[in-house]
């Protein structure tokens, strides 16, 4: 990802305002793996800086306090997005971002609801505002179909349940590959075209976003994130495989080992399944 751009303009900072957008943060749990949370609330507030609205609990937050290096994603209802990393620095529960955050709407007018912290983050870098090459995103994701009817074969784990794999399957669901670089900064490339290969394998094709693809060293862990614009999402880890062939087709496969729901009301692991104990202790 090339990040020719350390400040943000001040369109910039207009355009990432808005509630209704897709925003998509990177962490890096304490093994030292990719974790993507949706946060709509994510924006640029100044040239030089990030901010988001916390309101529920989740990993992001823990993560980030942690390890302050994040990746970042702004996607606008127009199809441009943002991509670019950022470092944590501060929480505040005043001040002027925190007065917009629970005077917007969707907070606003939440019975349950209020935005309670607001994370800051220093800008490294970003890509600039870019459409998403949708004729491109088509294409792959033709080749990446053909390449999955052509190449499925029973028998592996099974990974996936129904839900999963179908929700991962549609054309109009929105997918997202995050990985973490050798300077410690998550990345994140759109996937749109991913499919699932099997029962426990991704495909997608490399003919969209090639260089950034390319540039994921075999071996390497990476998280996928799949969502749907009704706000069902399900993340994904496991380990890139690399590139290969598969009915004429150059794509990269993940062999996925993690499944994780992050919609409320509960969210937690799918699999490997966590194990039901009975509450012995009141």
């Amino acid at each position: 990802m090339h990040l020719a751009h350390t400040t943000f303009s001040p369109q910039d900072i207009q355009d990432t305002q808005p509630a209704m957008k897709i925003g998509l943060l990177a962490t890096v749990t304490p093994q030292g793996l990719p974790h993507v949370t949706l946060i709509s609330s994510l924006m640029a507030c100044a040239p030089q800086q990030m901010a988001f609205g916390q309101f529920t609990e989740g990993f992001s937050k823990q993560y980030i306090r942690d390890n302050p290096k994040a990746g970042f994603l702004i996607m606008g209802l127009d199809k441009n997005l943002w991509r670019g990393q950022a470092t944590f620095t501060h929480t505040a529960r005043e001040g002027a971002e925190y007065d917009y955050y629970n005077n917007v709407p969707m907070f606003r007018y939440n019975a349950y609801f209020g935005v309670h912290t607001v994370y800051y983050l220093d800008l490294l870098g970003h890509t600039g505002k870019a459409p998403l090459p949708m004729n491109r995103i088509i294409f792959a994701a033709v080749q990446s179909m053909l390449a999955r009817s052509l190449n499925f074969k029973p028998g592996k784990a099974e990974v996936f349940n129904p839900w999963t794999q179908a929700f991962l399957n549609k054309l109009d669901n929105l997918k997202f590959i995050a990985w973490v670089g050798a300077d410690g900064y998550p990345n994140i490339i759109p996937a749109i075209q991913t499919q699932c290969l099997d029962k426990q394998r991704l495909l997608f094709s490399t003919s969209v976003y090639t260089d950034e693809l390319n540039a994921i060293p075999t071996g390497t862990e990476v998280a996928v994130f799949s969502m749907a614009l009704t706000m069902e999402d399900v993340l994904l880890r496991g380990k890139y495989l690399g590139t290969r062939r598969l009915a004429g087709v150059k794509a990269g496969v993940v062999a996925v080992d993690w499944v994780y729901n992050p919609m409320p009301p509960v969210t937690g692991q799918i699999y490997p399944p966590v194990r039901v104990a009975a509450v012995e202790e009141y």
